[in-house]
């Protein structure tokens, strides 16, 4: 079968991106870390230093003038030297096509010799500045920094074959029903069980492979989906609060204190500032 998209001269449909945090850190502090598995990826800009990542088990040992993608979902540790640690731009970010991540959780680090390395800090330091500048324009920009410097990151490490392998992975994938009755299910409840006899699989096989294809497990998944589907509401509906919460199959109160702790703002106070 000859590959679904061409990927060739446009963007891929669906493509959407959220930063969730920007920052240039130089030394010690804020890198070293034991094994972790985030929910979001990370681009990183080495400037300087020396020191390790390991990801899903296999270590690498990025240098200055290097970049790297590290997917959400994927087991993380790193290390810097202390002598020497690193200074570092990094971004953390979502990505998806559709539904799809971005980047698979089961694969390994992206990492390249930055071609135009000055290019590459000139354009992570206008990512950071406007990040945490804000204004009305700011999340264009900041987006457009993020997809510029994720699309040098592929060219230069020779990832050529990047979209092939993406398109492979998501049409021979087993979960696109799952996904597609958590999104026709949001207002019910929903357990572990039924979500893994749709694709036939024990509960305790399917969370694993839940989340490595799709970079978190299914229930945080599910509550992700829900929140998206209450900013939606909330922001195109005159729907009462209350009702939003029945819509998404919860509890008026557990609803309310979920939302702000996925968008730092109560439901009213979200409504508030998008109109």
């Amino acid at each position: 079968m000859e590959l679904a998209l061409d990927m060739a001269g446009r963007m891929p449909e669906g493509l959407t991106l959220n930063i969730s945090y920007a920052q240039y850190r130089k030394g010690f502090p804020g890198w070293n870390r034991t094994e972790i598995a985030p929910s979001f990826h990370r681009l990183y800009f080495i400037a300087e230093g020396r020191g390790s990542v390991t990801l899903n088990g296999v270590k690498y040992e990025p240098k200055p003038n290097q970049m790297m993608i590290m997917p959400a979902g994927t087991n993380q540790m790193a290390l810097t030297d202390q002598e020497d640690p690193y200074s570092r731009y990094f971004c953390h970010f979502d990505a998806q096509v559709g539904e799809w991540p971005l980047f698979p959780a089961d694969g390994s680090l992206y990492i390249c010799d930055a071609r135009d390395p000055a290019f590459i800090e000139r354009t992570f330091q206008e990512l950071v500045e406007l990040f945490h500048r804000g204004g009305p324009f700011a999340v264009l920009r900041t987006q457009s920094c993020l997809l510029t410097m994720l699309a040098c990151c592929l060219e230069d490490g020779g990832y050529t074959d990047f979209w092939k392998k993406f398109m492979q992975q998501t049409e021979r994938s087993k979960l696109g029903n799952v996904l597609s009755y958590i999104q026709t299910h949001l207002h019910e409840p929903m357990e572990i069980e039924q979500l893994a006899e749709i694709v036939h699989l024990h509960p305790n096989y399917f969370i694993p492979y839940f989340k490595k294809i799709m970079g978190v497990t299914p229930m945080h998944y599910v509550q992700r989906k829900r929140m998206e589907e209450a900013k939606r509401l909330l922001t195109y509906t005159d729907t009462a609060i209350s009702d939003i919460a029945d819509q998404i199959g919860m509890q008026l109160a557990y609803f309310s204190r979920q939302f702000k702790g996925y968008t730092g703002l109560s439901p009213s106070a979200y409504r508030a500032c998008i109109r």
